[in-house]
């Protein structure tokens, strides 16, 4: 069989789209993005399978889409965001398949996967990107969940379809974000050396599911040592809550590390994290002892208000007032922009209110939402009245003036965040307990490095 050289291409419409995507995505949500590995990707017009861990739901394959824009990707979702008959067309259109599970959508329904598995084999036979997690859900924590093996039966299935004479990538990556649920953070995207499936057609056709098992685990095993992986999770919020704070920062400082940049402190958690679990199989009572009072603390900073950083600059009474300051002056500027851009702060919010459940769906449910609500509301409707009762000029500066007043808004809520905690910080009621903390944070630090060293 003969495969098209040249996959299928975008329309205008939806290369459009792809550009408003990534101006909400990568200019408005996301504070920065860093994409480690691209060269590790095969030229477009190779049959590829992205496999990847996943967490942050619609963010990961998203994210991935508008970084690969050289090619026409297809990617297999969870069948129910597909209900909504506006979403349907959108994500359709987008390349998403629907991926129905017994679980989520009942055993009837799985036979509808055959028309998503055909779709996507024969998108690879057209020399297209197919991308799927093959934990078939997304997880709560920073660990990787056990592989399902689908994503090599589309694949070889593509393969024995092209008579095996072309080869069939499959690429391994990962998706890891500073933070899960806020905007204006940092996220990361790494790709994974490229594993041919053509040595393993021989013995494919001999023994199927014993190669395509053999494959899954070493697909799994290259992208467990890409992100982070939280293997403890007896311990998985006191290790998580070490590693994001002051030992974390400690830690990267102390190794080399770079802590404020993304693909550098990624590897320093990842040191880190394997030396903790390393000592709690160790050191089992001495790291049960640590933990026990890394949940205290973490527990009473969170009852006082104060967050970890606070303990780092250690601020006098007079950290409140200077930020208290900022916050007086800026105010002004805050109002100017809050008006025009208040809607995308208050409309994700009602929403997820009402119909999210499961947290991890956060960060994705905001970017929809502002996708197709508040943006076009606060930002699109307003540049097109503009432009017809004010002229182009106006309408030109409120269109480029407006991501910059989002930012100062978010900016200066931060700040208002920060004032408060510092606050709470001098209270003098507070500091006989806060000593304590101090003292209890550094003898937990003190104890780790001890261990590790």
């Amino acid at each position: 069989m003969k495969r098209n050289l040249k996959p299928r291409d975008h329309s205008l419409f939806l290369k459009a789209f792809r550009v408003y995507l990534q101006y909400i995505n990568s200019g408005l949500y996301f504070r920065k993005e860093h994409i480690v590995g691209i060269e590790n990707v095969p030229i477009n017009g190779t049959p590829v399978v992205v496999v990847s861990n996943h967490q942050n739901c619609l963010n990961d394959p998203l994210c991935v889409c508008l970084n690969l824009t050289d090619r026409r990707m297809n990617f297999l979702a969870r069948a129910n965001v597909f209900k909504n008959p506006v979403f349907n067309r959108a994500l359709r259109a987008m390349g998403l398949l629907p991926a129905y599970r017994m679980s989520h959508e009942g055993f009837g329904a799985i036979n509808n996967n055959q028309a998503t598995l055909d779709a996507a084999g024969q998108a690879l036979t057209d020399g297209e990107t197919v991308m799927l997690y093959p934990e078939a859900d997304h997880q709560d924590k920073r660990w990787l969940g056990t592989f399902k093996i689908g994503y090599l039966r589309i694949a070889f299935g593509a393969a024995e379809k092209m008579g095996f004479k072309e080869d069939v990538m499959i690429l391994p990556s990962c998706n890891h974000y500073s933070n899960y649920f806020h905007a204006r953070t940092d996220m990361l995207i790494k790709f994974g050396e490229p594993i041919s499936l053509k040595p393993y057609y021989e013995r494919y056709q001999q023994s199927p599911r014993e190669t395509m098992v053999e494959i899954n685990e070493l697909v799994r095993s290259k992208i467990q040592e890409m992100m982070l992986h939280i293997a403890d999770l007896d311990n998985y919020e006191q290790i998580d809550y070490l590693r994001e704070t002051g030992y974390g920062r400690r830690y990267a400082m102390t190794h080399g590390f770079k802590f404020r940049y993304l693909p550098s402190r990624l590897r320093s958690d990842q040191q880190l994290v394997n030396e903790l679990q390393k000592l709690t199989d160790e050191q089992p009572e001495q790291m049960a002892e640590i933990y026990r009072d890394t949940a205290h603390l973490e527990a009473e900073c969170k009852r006082l208000g104060v967050r970890d950083w606070l303990f780092i600059h250690n601020p006098g009474v007079e950290a409140p007032i200077l930020r208290g300051l900022g916050l007086l002056l800026l105010l002004p500027l805050f109002l100017i922009s809050i008006i025009p851009t208040g809607l995308l702060f208050i409309i994700p919010r009602i929403f997820t209110k009402i119909l999210i459940k499961d947290q991890m769906f956060l960060s994705s449910f905001n970017v929809a939402v502002s996708a197709f609500v508040s943006v076009p509301i606060c930002q699109l409707i307003p540049t097109i009245l503009l432009w017809i009762f004010a002229g182009f000029w106006w309408a030109l500066g409120y269109f480029v003036a407006f991501p910059f007043m989002f930012i100062l808004v978010w900016n200066y809520m931060r700040l208002w965040q920060k004032f408060k905690g510092s606050c709470n910080f001098v209270k003098s009621k507070n500091r006989t307990t806060i000593a304590e903390l101090r003292r209890l944070r550094e003898s937990i630090y003190n104890r780790l490095d001890a261990l590790i060293d």
